[in-house]
């Protein structure tokens, strides 16, 4: 068990942080790091599609995902990516928490969008009409009040299990529009609106499943106000019908603007 290596490394990041001040402390915040083992499971919004530069399996893992970015910034001493493209719950407990132990340090997660139905959502929206959008969007907030808070908990209880001593972030998701912003085309006001409704309602249970397992959760729309879509400097692919798959998800700006400082001030 290595929990006096992940307090060092906490305690090293503040000690870093103050001595900064004055140009010393960057070398122990280094050092520290670098005793960390890491793991980074979940689904596609950590994997990093849409952020591109794939690893060339079938769960497009990017270097320029989060996780990645803060393994190749911090040198930790293992650091194992198991976050898949399209994952849902069953998946992470199903076939990513291999690499977890009573060892692991550090463990971070997004999950849950796509058990919610995140794809049918959106593809519905927008193929579909406003009430089909509408009717679709409160069925998978029904869903997020009535079944997912016990598949969080099955997955939060597997890897407390499996790596007792690990601080564990749970990352969220995204506002996806910026109301009455730049878009002239595509879903309507209200369409957007209730999307960004839905995403509020899988953040406010995720964060509630996290905080009752005595993890972190990482709210990333503090970090992406005034770059969703529609606000002309969007770190969101939009609908991307040459690469349909990277549409709604984070780009390359939105891995390393808006989810890195969250995981990062999470530790």
């Amino acid at each position: 068990m290595k929990m006096s290596r992940l307090v060092a490394f906490s305690s090293s990041l503040l000690l870093g942080t103050a001595l900064a001040l004055t140009g010393a402390g960057v070398a122990n915040a280094d050092s520290s790091a670098a005793a960390v083992d890491y793991v980074a499971l979940g689904d596609s919004y950590s994997s990093g599609v849409g952020a591109g530069s794939y690893d060339g399996s079938s769960c497009k893992r990017s270097s320029r995902a989060y996780p990645a970015l803060w393994a190749a910034a911090n040198s930790p001493s293992s650091f194992d990516f198991a976050a898949c493209s399209g994952a849902r719950t069953n998946d992470v407990t199903g076939g990513q928490l291999g690499k977890l132990n009573a060892s692991t340090d550090l463990v971070s997660i997004s999950i849950g969008g796509n058990d919610a139905g995140f794809a049918d959502v959106m593809t519905t929206c927008v193929l579909q009409s406003e009430a089909t959008c509408l009717n679709r969007i409160a069925t998978a907030r029904a869903y997020v009040d009535s079944t997912l808070p016990g598949r969080l908990d099955s997955v939060y209880s597997a890897i407390r299990s499996k790596a007792p001593s690990a601080q564990v972030v749970v990352l969220g998701y995204p506002r996806f529009y910026q109301l009455g912003g730049s878009c002239i085309a595509g879903l309507s006001e209200k369409e957007r609106a209730a999307i960004n409704g839905a995403s509020d309602h899988l953040n406010t249970a995720t964060a509630k499943r996290a905080a009752d397992h005595g993890f972190t959760f990482g709210d990333v729309r503090t970090t992406f106000t005034g770059h969703e879509i529609c606000s002309g400097s969007s770190w969101l692919h939009s609908v991307n019908w040459l690469n349909i798959g990277e549409s709604y998800h984070p780009t390359a700006a939105g891995q390393s603007g808006g989810y890195l400082p969250v995981f990062k001030s999470a530790l």
